[in-house]
């Protein structure tokens, strides 16, 4: 069953990639996921998904249960990296994974960077729409794919009606410099490279 986010989301899917029905591409938790056509057929096809929900207990607590959840069907995983970014009004984490996990019987070394976001938090910043965004490929995968995600992120933002002022809406992430998002997405270039 296909999850629906706590909070509408717009964003744009870069060239090269497809949206996919999560539930027949084995992401039933997932509201969206999209498959790199350039990857198919390689073993594993690179996938980016995105699933979010209402949260109370932060981000580091949302980042921990992600990887609970993870390893209970995956044969390994362990945390590359974890980062809280962002400011009070623009609160977000990376957080970097390498998974070894059995796909139709083969052990696959996955590499998995996700993006989490608070959109529409409580005034005391205890409770917010936490999205995450997911890149899941292989290690001679992501140097393909990775600019890709990055520019999937940078699109991702809240949906706002248009009836509110332009000086309402926040503004696509791609045309804003020096922003929250905008440091957060450097902080992720920064520790996928370390890598």
């Amino acid at each position: 069953m296909v999850t629906q986010l706590p909070v509408a989301v717009r964003f744009e899917l870069p060239d090269g990639w497809r949206p996919a029905p999560p539930d027949e591409v084995g992401a039933p938790g997932a509201a969206f996921v999209a498959l790199n056509s350039a990857t198919q057929g390689s073993g594993f096809t690179a996938n980016i998904a995105v699933d979010g929900e209402v949260r109370e207990d932060g981000l580091a607590g949302v980042a921990e249960e992600s990887v609970r959840v993870l390893g209970e069907s995956a044969q390994d995983i362990a945390v590359v990296s974890r980062q809280e970014v962002g400011s009070v009004r623009a609160p977000g984490l990376t957080q970097d994974l390498r998974v070894t996990a059995n796909i139709g019987g083969i052990a696959h070394e996955l590499l998995q960077c996700q993006v989490y976001l608070v959109l529409g938090t409580s005034a005391d910043q205890s409770r917010g729409a936490v999205v995450r965004a997911a890149l899941t490929c292989t290690g001679d995968q992501v140097g393909a794919v990775l600019d890709d995600f990055r520019s999937f992120v940078r699109t991702l933002a809240p949906d706002t009606p248009a009836d509110l002022a332009a000086d309402e809406r926040p503004r696509p992430r791609h045309t804003r410099s020096g922003t929250p998002e905008d440091r957060l997405l450097h902080q992720l270039d920064k520790e996928i490279e370390g890598d």
